[in-house]
């Protein structure tokens, strides 16, 4: 497995393969020697497996981003992966050039995750917390259009949906992602869904009403972002 994804990823020019891991031990040791931009990591591996990797790494080398891959498409894989700290979650069957293009995604600072599971995993962890007062009161520094974008970031909505429903342009969202992103202290669009979650900001169920009726139209701006 670890030679195919090698001679996939190594068919792009612009990614270089540093160092494969046969365990999660051995990964966080040998993510900690190289630095790199991104890890690959799976879920069921031998003495340490791909969720405890994870968190470990995602406290000793927080500027390396970790994609999740695995066989298995179900829930407590993704909620463990999103709590520990993963930015991505893909399954093995997912074509070559998908794989990459999602290498380049988490590189950049994006999150990764299928809609339908985002929904699902996000939708069981906010019914399963109460909102977190802390959370609550960072969310108070947000503007208006700000809380907007979050909204619709948390119901499933790409960049380009979210503008098309705010009216403005893709890379003004961008530049309200980044702003929402640093006042809350968050390092990517994950972390935001799952703070619109516990602040109550986004209701478990929106996003799959968002999906089949659209967006509600958000407020207009109040003030500069």
């Amino acid at each position: 497995m670890r030679a195919g994804l090698r001679a996939v990823l190594s068919s792009d020019d612009t990614i270089t393969v540093v160092g494969e891991a046969a365990d999660g031990h051995e990964a966080v040791a040998r993510a900690r020697e190289l630095g790199p931009d991104v890890v690959l990591m799976d879920v069921r591996m031998p003495h340490r497996d791909g969720i405890a990797a994870t968190a470990e790494l995602s406290e000793a080398a927080p500027a390396t981003r970790v994609l999740i891959l695995t066989t298995f498409e179900d829930d407590d894989y993704v909620f463990g992966a999103l709590a520990a700290g993963a930015s991505g979650f893909l399954l093995k069957r997912t074509r070559p050039e998908r794989l990459i293009e999602a290498v380049h995604t988490i590189a950049a600072g994006d999150s990764l995750l299928s809609p339908s599971v985002t929904r699902t995993v996000i939708d069981r962890m906010a019914a399963a917390e109460p909102p977190d007062p802390a959370a609550t009161r960072r969310l108070r520094t947000l503007t208006a259009r700000e809380r907007d974008v979050l909204d619709l970031v948390a119901r499933g909505l790409s960049n380009a949906e979210i503008a098309a429903a705010l009216f403005v342009e893709e890379s003004t969202v961008k530049t309200h992602m980044k702003r929402l992103l640093g006042k809350l202290g968050l390092r990517d669009r994950v972390q935001a869904v799952i703070v619109a979650y516990e602040t109550g900001l986004a209701k478990p169920g929106a996003a799959r009403r968002a999906s089949s009726t659209g967006p509600a139209r958000p407020s207009r701006d109040t003030g500069a972002a």
